[in-house]
């Protein structure tokens, strides 16, 4: 055998293994030319059983970030309003002095909370995040919400589509390296996409086998915008569901007959039925061993009659409802 054919092979062996070596998420193209990770770990913390934010109160998120980081992850998803990014930034920099990584090997997200929606104020708001974080800049940047609220919870007359304008800003400063929003329906993002000339490169929402959003997934590939999905395990595990919440949990018999065939878990499985829906799941665990599970979904793949089944759960339940900002204008989900 040659050394030309030796070389080839080589190579071959090394693209296959990028592709389906565990702990490895590829990369998806942006539609500004960037690149993100196919997976990412969520930072927030959730709410807790009074139905208020959970509390930062430890260093916990610090320790779960660094244990992504030494599994493999290179996409990290936080928010100023989860008031996580100092612990994001601690682990990020401790991760760095120990040469696992470069800041240029990570793809780091935070977002724009609704008191900041100003034109003026985005920039701002994004330094103040820079600054809790240790970095320089965001990989990606984002308007959490298209709802325009003071602190005090008062609604106050600012369409997003200024705000987005702050955002164009902040990209064209390099302070944000993609830009793009959460939690805006089709005719909120639609908007964006006639009144301004710069196209958001992410759309972040709630996906989950409960709420599987098909037409804004359909929607966001016609257009080039990489969907996000929070919330991926929705009402699956018994001790975060709702008493109304529609099916499966962990023991349904037709999730766990597919886990058992892949060797995976039920988690892992769900996981990987969002990936193949188009959309990049951001799983948040403070556990290690769940960490490190949540990432080794890119050596297997279902089968259509697998995706059938597990397409019959969406019920377009929501786990996230935000009810109480129903009155705004800019409320962007269907009101009951």
């Amino acid at each position: 055998m040659t050394l030309t054919r030796l070389c080839v092979l080589a190579f071959l062996v090394i693209c296959t293994e990028a592709v389906t070596r565990p702990g490895v998420a590829p990369l998806v193209q942006l539609n500004d030319g960037r690149e993100i990770p196919n997976l990412g770990l969520g930072t927030w913390l959730g709410f807790n059983k009074a139905g208020a934010p959970e509390p930062v109160v430890d260093d916990k998120v610090q320790h779960a970030v660094e244990a992504a980081i030494d599994a493999g992850y290179r996409h990290i998803d936080t928010a100023a309003i989860y008031e996580t990014e100092e612990q994001v930034g601690i682990a990020i920099q401790n991760k760095i002095a120990e040469g696992v990584v470069a800041r240029e090997d990570l793809f780091i997200t935070s977002k724009l909370w609704n008191d900041r929606h100003a034109k003026k104020d985005v920039v701002p708001a994004l330094k103040e995040s820079l600054a809790r974080l240790n970095l320089t800049y965001l990989d990606l940047y984002l308007i959490h919400w298209p709802i325009a609220q003071y602190e005090n919870g008062t609604y106050y007359d600012t369409d997003y589509v200024e705000t987005w304008k702050g955002m164009i800003d902040a990209q064209v400063l390099g302070l944000a390296r993609s830009i793009g929003v959460s939690n805006f329906n089709r005719t909120q993002l639609d908007r964006l996409l006639t009144m301004t000339t710069v196209k958001p490169a992410v759309l972040q929402i709630e996906v989950n086998l409960n709420l599987q959003q098909p037409q804004m997934i359909k929607f966001c590939k016609e257009h080039g915008i990489a969907v996000v999905g929070y919330t991926p395990f929705g009402s699956l595990f018994h001790n975060r569901a709702a008493p109304n919440a529609p099916p499966p949990r962990t023991d349904n018999q037709t999730l766990l007959k597919i886990s058992d065939k892949y060797h995976k878990t039920i988690a892992q499985v769900n996981l990987r039925y969002l990936i193949e829906l188009g959309v990049i799941p951001i799983p948040k665990s403070v556990t290690p061993k769940r960490i490190g599970e949540n990432i080794e979904v890119f050596d297997f793949q279902l089968t259509q009659r697998e995706r059938d089944l597990m397409r019959a759960f969406d019920k377009n339940y929501r786990t996230i409802p935000v009810t109480m900002w129903e009155d705004s204008p800019y409320y962007p989900f269907h009101k009951k």
